[in-house]
């Protein structure tokens, strides 16, 4: 469905919820790495220009992601705060890591049945992360992984003994560069400070915000582990009980027509493209006993959007087009591939307007 006929669906919420709606979704397709960015807090910035006063009433945030930068979430509640009276947050899927921060920032959290947060402990990326030898490429560190491997040390194997636990330290910087570990303590700080932040522009208890902080940061034990309605009431979050019907489907309907436009059930499979459009396989030697190759050269190029930002008044799309190349094929005879980003940015369109009413008939002579 294009964004044109998406606007009722939007609608259709704005009028249940009496509210005004922003989408903001990144892919959740297999394979595709999208994340909330930087570069999405101006697109939401228009979005909020585009409100018919300030503040209004209500705002709802319609949000779908695995998670991504933790700025981004106090980034855009700061500016929520300022445009709406109320803010709530449509959760119709998946809503990790710092989109679940951003949820946190909510009067109200109306999730689908589907729904799932996560907690907000982060994977940290930086220079001086260990490098994958596979894919030569950086390995994100969890950091409750690095608080889990000192508490398996200290309780479970039960080493107390200070040299020997320098000796536990000395054995993790061997594997991860000192200073990526001081930039695990610097995140898990970051990611705590952020929740509090975002908890304290509507809550005032902070015993309270304490808890959910401490619960969502460090007692999930795994950054996969999925929260659905039912237990993030129990964390003391306010999660609209039991929302209508109407509302429900309106929600899912809404959503699988972003997914249908992300390819969120698509898995994306760049090198399938390649063998599907290489002529046909060449054999390594004439007793075909060694696999068939794909020549050098052969290429396959793919659009994929990434991250949407819509209301019924405009939408914008971050879409990329990437291309594959075989380079030449390793020791095994599999393909070497390399990747060029041939375009990619963001693209806005405005709603469409209604057509003018027809003129009446000019009387007959």
């Amino acid at each position: 469905m294009a964004f044109a006929d998406r606007i009722k669906l939007i609608e259709e919420i704005q009028q249940l919820r009496q509210s005004h709606v922003i989408c903001y979704l990144t892919s959740v397709r297999p394979n595709v790495n999208a994340m909330m960015s930087e570069d999405a807090v101006r697109a939401m910035f228009d979005q909020m220009l585009l409100l018919p006063e300030r503040p209004v009433k209500k705002l709802d945030v319609f949000l779908c992601s695995n998670g991504g930068a933790g700025a981004v979430p106090w980034r855009l509640i700061s500016p929520l705060r300022e445009f709406a009276e109320s803010v709530g947050v449509l959760l119709p899927y998946r809503a990790y890591s710092a989109a679940t921060l951003l949820a946190l920032g909510a009067d109200d959290i109306v999730m689908h049945p589907f729904a799932e947060m996560g907690p907000i402990d982060p994977t940290v990326t930086n220079d001086f992360n260990p490098i994958d030898p596979n894919t030569n490429r950086l390995v994100g560190i969890s950091v409750e992984d690095v608080k889990a491997y000192i508490s398996f040390i200290k309780e479970t194997v039960g080493i107390q003994h200070e040299d020997e636990l320098v000796k536990t330290i000395e054995v993790l910087a061997q594997k991860v560069h000192p200073l990526a570990l001081g930039n695990v303590e610097r995140f898990i700080s970051q990611s705590r400070m952020i929740a509090r932040k975002i908890l304290l522009t509507h809550m005032k208890d902070e015993h309270k915000i304490d808890e959910i902080v401490e619960q969502l940061a460090s007692k999930f034990y795994f950054h996969g582990h999925p929260i659905n309605r039912r237990e993030a009431r129990e964390l003391g979050l306010n999660v609209v009980e039991n929302p209508t019907p109407a509302l429900e489907t309106a929600i899912w309907q809404l959503y699988l027509d972003f997914e249908a436009e992300l390819q969120n059930r698509d898995i994306f499979d760049p090198m399938g493209e390649i063998f599907r459009s290489a002529p046909d396989p060449v054999p390594s030697d004439p007793n075909n006993l060694r696999p068939a190759i794909v020549l050098p050269g052969v290429s396959a190029t793919l659009d994929v959007i990434t991250a949407i930002i819509e209301s019924a008044r405009s939408s914008s799309h971050f879409s990329q087009r990437l291309r594959w190349v075989v380079t030449a094929n390793g020791p095994n005879f599999e393909p070497l591939v390399r990747t060029e980003t041939l375009a990619q940015g963001w693209a806005h369109s405005e709603a469409p307007r209604p057509a003018p009413p027809a003129s009446p008939p000019s009387p007959a002579a």
